[in-house]
Order: structure tokens, then C-alpha cells, then sequence
């Protein structure tokens, strides 16, 4: 028995082994694959009837290269994991950050001098609206990868706010979750789905719509209340000892900073307002999609003007507020990029990358000096790119050993022979088993609404309520899956321990389940418009 709940590395690890001995007892076989247009884009879906068995490739000294494979085939989120490590760290260097806590917290306190705020808490209403952002990031977009980087943002604010970091984490990464899940018009789950579903794309957004309002009511009611307990006591919090790290490096005497602004922070000023200027004349159009709806407007050229009006009253202040300067146009552009230009992680990545380097310049660090701090965040941040490559190994595992399709084709069989409620309910389990082997949405949809959606056919019921229980599926049990690179890496630059994650989203979870569940009655029971 351990006298202590194992490492994160541990638990995953043995989900790793246990993955391998899986491969000795279920048997191996794959189904026909076949690539389809879907609103634009190649997919590679599953060929209906077309599961055969094939010989299973029992895997055993495999556990300890899946570590290496799972490196490689999570390269994209490491890589990523390691470049906003070190980016942020350049910057926390300069105490901007913690010069921003503070004036937004000296802020908050001048709002509790009106009585209906200081009635309804001032940091209810704060931490609402920072939770309703992301969760329309999550609803229209699909943020998910992005929210590594907030985490490093939000967790130490959350800190200084009297809470503590899995509140920093359930204000960025879980309300996007519950917008994910929610999905109004996101393209890389209900787009892909019902594309595959042969639907109208973004059918059925009214009732989609409704169970956004409610997960949005259920899930924020759950954050605000654990909230408020560990405000009331910090040590009540799970994370309390965990959070030291955090105490620790965000402990600065505000009395201690001097306000100042270097000529370097001029000359990056001067610099990226020239690079902004030429990007203007070079992109004087971007067309922003969300959903369906497409507009075409000068949106590099206003953020251009406004970064020349707010970087030069920013620099009037004092270089710390310049950097911040920076991060909040980082975040426009990231914006602008993901909805504009198909940005992924490459992209965002070297965003950030730019950031750290212009941070480093404008405070007047030398190229050595950003360098070595540049290192030291990556160093510091490594155990949350290990921790992600191990993860990727459980499905290198699985897939290498042939068992995926076969895991795929025995539980699509326990559908057969139900009612309507009973089939919808059956389909919604298995898609959130699937999301604990297949976390990626898109791969998801392509493998599993063919099949699905033909079924729904048989038994009666409408190919949108189908999307729904893949929907419901693929969305709730992304904050807890071992198998999700984000998940894992929004932890591991949290410092939270995945045992502590899952006590404490443990019982959410089940709430959450449950509430999609109700939420599909009406998918069968009812005469919704586009159902």
C-alpha cells in the first residue's frame, strides 16, 4: 500500500502499463478507412461494416519507448508548452506582471464602494466575467490549446485574490471547457460532426444555445461557491502546500518597484509600431469567421492604431505597464489570428516567442541575460512537457497494439437492441468512454458520427440529437481525461497534482454527466427546430 498518493508520472505511467496489458487481452482489429470532403477540409472517417479482426500486437517493453514515442507525437503541445514557459518567464523577470495584479486588484477594491456591487462580491462578478469570455472562446472557436498559456496568467492572480490555483484554472481552462462542450458554433466538433451527419452546418443552434445557458449557470455556480470556501479559508483548499510555488514567485514588495522607462523600451515601441504599420498595408482586410457568419473589416490597421495610442501612454506610466501592453495586444492577435487565419500552435507559439524576447528588450536586458532567463522558464516549466509526452504514451500504446478499432467496434455494438431514450443514453456513454482513448474532437467526430449517425437512422432518432450526445460526450470528460495532452499540461504549469484534480473535479464531473444527460431528453421527446 502506499503511505502517500503516487506522482502524477506515477499514476500516468501505470495507465501506460495498464494500456499495454489491455493489448494481451483484447483482440486486435481495425476497420477501413476512407478520406471525405467536410465543409471544406479532408477527413479520414471509418468505412460502415468494415471492422475485421486482425492479430493484436501485445505490448510489453513498449511501455518504456511509448515515453519517447508519446514525445514525439506530442511534440507540438511540448514544444509549445516550453516556448510560453520561457516567454513568461522574461516577463515575471521585469515584475510586470505582478505590477498588473496589483493595480487590478487596487482597482476591484474602488469598486466595492458601490453598494450593489459590493452586494452582489466584486469578485463574483470578476471572476463571471473573465469565465464567460473564455467560455464563448470555447463555444465559437474551440479554444483549448490556448488556455496553457492564460494559465500562467490566471493562477497567480487568482493567488493574489485570497483563492488559490485550481480557481485559476477553473476561470480560463474550465470555462472553456464548458463552452467547448456547449459548442454553439465551434468548427472542429459540431461543424466536423455534422458535416459528417449530412446536416446543415450549425443546425439547431437555438437548443444548443439553451444548454450553453445552462451548463454556463451550472458550472460557474460550482466555481463561484468553491470559490468563496477557500477565500474564506485558503487552507481549506486542496492545493494549499502546492500553491507555495506560486506565493514564492509572485511575493513581491510592491513598495520595492521602481517606475521607470528605459530608452529600450522605446526603441521596441518604435519598432513593432513600424512592423504593425507595414503588416497594415500588407493585410488591409482580414475576415473574422465565427460559425457560419463571416466579416470582412481593417482589423490589423485599427489594432494598429490602438497599439500606437496605448503603447505610447503605456510607456508615459513606466516600462511595467508597456510589457502589459504587450501581452494584452499578444492576446488580440492571438484572437485575430485563430479566428482570421487558421492559427494553431506553431503560430501562437512564436507569438508568445516574440513577446518574451520584446519583453526582455524593452527592460532593458541583454541578449545573454534573455537567454538564460529564457532557459531558466523552460526549465522550470519541463516537468509539465515530460508529464504531457508520457500521457501521449497511453494512445501509442493502444494504437501500436491494434486495440483501438476493436475498442471502438465492442462498444458501438452495445447499442443494439434499445429504445430511443435508452440507444441516445448508450451513445452519449460511449462517446464519453471514447474521449478517455481519443481525446482529439475532430478525430473523434471523423471515427465515430459515421456510424453513429446512420444508426440513429434505424432506430428513429434525429442525426442532430446524435451530434448532441457526441457533442455532450466529447466536451465534459476533456477536464479530467489522462489521455489530454492540454489537460495535462494546463496542470503541469499549474503545479497541481493530477490526484488532486481529479478529487476536486471528481463530483463536478458526474454533475456535469448527468446534466447532459437531461439535456438530451428533449433531443428525443420533443419538436425542437432543426431536430
Amino acid at each position: 500500500m502506499f503511505k502517500k498518493v503516487p506522482h502524477t508520472y506515477v499514476i500516468v505511467f501505470a495507465i501506460v502499463v495498464l494500456s499495454a496489458i489491455l493489448t494481451w487481452v483484447i483482440p486486435g482489429g481495425e476497420y477501413q478507412r476512407t478520406t471525405v470532403n467536410v465543409n471544406g477540409t479532408n477527413r479520414e472517417v471509418i468505412v460502415q461494416d468494415s471492422y475485421h479482426q486482425i492479430e493484436s500486437q501485445g505490448q510489453s517493453w513498449e511501455v518504456f519507448s511509448s515515453f519517447f514515442n508519446g514525445f514525439v507525437d506530442k511534440a507540438d503541445i511540448i514544444m509549445f508548452i516550453l516556448v510560453i514557459g520561457g516567454a513568461f518567464w522574461i516577463m515575471n523577470a521585469s515584475k510586470s506582471i505582478d505590477v498588473g495584479i496589483y493595480s487590478f486588484l487596487k482597482f476591484t477594491q474602488k469598486l466595492e464602494k458601490n453598494k450593489f456591487i459590493r452586494k452582489i462580491g466584486v469578485n463574483n462578478i470578476i471572476l463571471s466575467l473573465i469565465m464567460l469570455v473564455f467560455s464563448i472562446f470555447g463555444a465559437t472557436f474551440g479554444m483549448s490549446e490556448e488556455t496553457i498559456a492564460f494559465t500562467i496568467i490566471f493562477v497567480p492572480m487568482a493567488i493574489k485574490m485570497g483563492y488559490d490555483s485550481i480557481v485559476g484554472v477553473s476561470i480560463c481552462f474550465v470555462a472553456a471547457g464548458l463552452g467547448f462542450a456547449g459548442a454553439l458554433l465551434n468548427p472542429f466538433t459540431i461543424g466536423i460532426a455534422q458535416g459528417l451527419s449530412n446536416l446543415p452546418l450549425f443546425s439547431g443552434i437555438e437548443y444548443r444555445l439553451f444548454c450553453w445557458v445552462v451548463i454556463n449557470i451550472v458550472g460557474f455556480t460550482f466555481i463561484l461557491r468553491y470559490a468563496a470556501k477557500v477565500r474564506k479559508n485558503p487552507e481549506k483548499s486542496l492545493v494549499y502546500t502546492d500553491d507555495d510555488y506560486w506565493r514564492k514567485h509572485h511575493n513581491t514588495d510592491m513598495e520595492t518597484i521602481k517606475y521607470y522607462t528605459p530608452v529600450s523600451a522605446w526603441v521596441c515601441y518604435i519598432i513593432l509600431l513600424l512592423s504593425m504599420i507595414a503588416f497594415s498595408f500588407y493585410y488591409p482586410e482580414s475576415t473574422l469567421k465565427i460559425g457560419n457568419a463571416k466579416d470582412t473589416f481593417p482589423v490589423i490597421p485599427i489594432v494598429t492604431a490602438l497599439f500606437a495610442v496605448m503603447g505610447a501612454l503605456s510607456l508615459r506610466k513606466s516600462v511595467h505597464f508597456f510589457i502589459l501592453n504587450l501581452l494584452f495586444f499578444t492576446i488580440i492577435y492571438l484572437i485575430v489570428g485563430v479566428m482570421g487565419y487558421d492559427w494553431y500552435i506553431m503560430e501562437i507559439a512564436t507569438l508568445f516567442f516574440a513577446m518574451g524576447i520584446f519583453s526582455g528588450i524593452a527592460f532593458n536586458k541583454t541578449a545573454n541575460e534573455i537567454t538564460l532567463l529564457f532557459l531558466d522558464g523552460a526549465r522550470d516549466i519541463m516537468s509539465a512537457a515530460m508529464i504531457v509526452g508520457l500521457a501521449g504514451g497511453i494512445l501509442i500504446v493502444l494504437k501500436d497494439g491494434h486495440i483501438i478499432d476493436s475498442i471502438l467496434y465492442y462498444i458501438s455494438q452495445s447499442m443494439n437492441d434499445f429504445g430511443k431514450m435508452a440507444s441516445i443514453s448508450i451513445m452519449y456513454l460511449i462517446q464519453n468512454i471514447i474521449n478517455i482513448i481519443i481525446p482529439s474532437g475532430s478525430a473523434k467526430a471523423a471515427l465515430t458520427m459515421p456510424m453513429m449517425s446512420q444508426f440513429s437512422d434505424l432506430i428513429g432518432v434525429s442525426r442532430q440529437a446524435t451530434v448532441m450526445a457526441f457533442q455532450f460526450g466529447d466536451g465534459f470528460t476533456n477536464m479530467i481525461t489522462p489521455t489530454s495532452g492540454v489537460l495535462i499540461g494546463v496542470l503541469g504549469v499549474a503545479k497541481i497534482p493530477y490526484d488532486k484534480w481529479v478529487k476536486w473535479i471528481g463530483g463536478f464531473m458526474v454533475v456535469l454527466i448527468l446534466l447532459g444527460l437531461l439535456l438530451l431528453i428533449p433531443t428525443v421527446t420533443m419538436e425542437l427546430n432543426g431536430f
